[in-house]
């Protein structure tokens, strides 16, 4: 427990302020955690990060996460680069003689697109408008999920969720989450003011807190598949960026649909 603490401060001590500031900051931050969660997924399933597998699946991973303006300066737009990527790692099945398979492949294209995408987001609300207040309320949602889920499931947990996969998962903690995140959205909206009309923020509350905590079971699925207990080991006492994002993975693509964001 004392390392998870100490672990989590030096994190919001690096986070909190890059966060506040937004812009090329978070931008970046986001590219460094996307690049950390494809080579994790790497690690989970036992393969080695010098490879050009590895190369072709963290250039489309950043694909997504690096600012717009990365791409300004090339022949290429951001889906003719990723494109590009997703055919080389299908070309390279062949040149490697199937020792990089069609299904790695697919893993891997999978992982960028889940992971890409849910680290650009992180950086697409902050930058948006009202983006600083947004993307606390998301952190809000995820986080009073995860403690209503730990506390309310630990007290009173007696039914199983889905035991196949996360076995201390229980209905009870999952109820209380969501009922947790709701009732915390609605403090925070009471002392942070988003134009968004409060009704339709505690709906989303509802469905976010729903919908990651399918985030972290999506996780647990994976782990339970490559047999691993953390995604890595980058945060001591809490694993790896996969095992402390995997909620927001899920969250921050619907809650930008939500809002009527481009999905890219």
């Amino acid at each position: 427990m004392k390392q998870r603490v100490i672990t989590a401060v030096v994190a919001l001590i690096f986070f909190i302020p890059i966060v506040w500031l937004g812009g090329w900051a978070i931008d970046w931050t986001v590219a460094l955690f996307a690049a950390v969660g494809i080579s994790e997924i790497f690690l989970m399933k036992k393969q080695i990060l010098v490879s050009v597998d590895f190369v072709l699946a963290l250039l489309a991973t950043l694909t997504w996460t690096v600012p717009d303006s990365f791409f300004n300066s090339l022949p290429v737009t951001k889906f003719g680069f990723y494109f590009a990527m997703i055919m080389l790692m299908l070309t390279w099945t062949v040149l490697s003689k199937n020792k990089s398979s069609f299904d790695d492949m697919g893993v891997y294209t999978l992982a960028s697109l889940y992971i890409g995408t849910g680290f650009h987001y992180m950086a697409a609300i902050r930058n948006s408008q009202e983006g600083l207040a947004l993307l606390c309320y998301v952190f809000v949602v995820v986080w009073s999920t995860d403690i209503g889920a730990y506390m309310i499931g630990r007290k009173f947990g007696k039914h199983k969720l889905w035991p196949v996969i996360s076995p201390n998962k229980t209905w009870e903690g999952s109820i209380g989450a969501v009922i947790c995140a709701v009732v915390c959205s609605a403090i925070y909206l009471a002392l942070v003011h988003i134009s968004h009309p409060t009704a339709t923020m505690l709906v989303m509350a509802f469905f976010l807190s729903i919908v990651g905590q399918m985030g972290d079971l999506v996780e647990s699925a994976y782990k339970r598949f490559y047999g691993v207990k953390d995604s890595g080991k980058i945060l001591p006492g809490h694993g790896g960026i996969l095992d402390r994002f995997d909620s927001m993975l899920f969250v921050l693509p619907v809650f930008a649909a939500c809002l009527g964001y481009a999905f890219i």
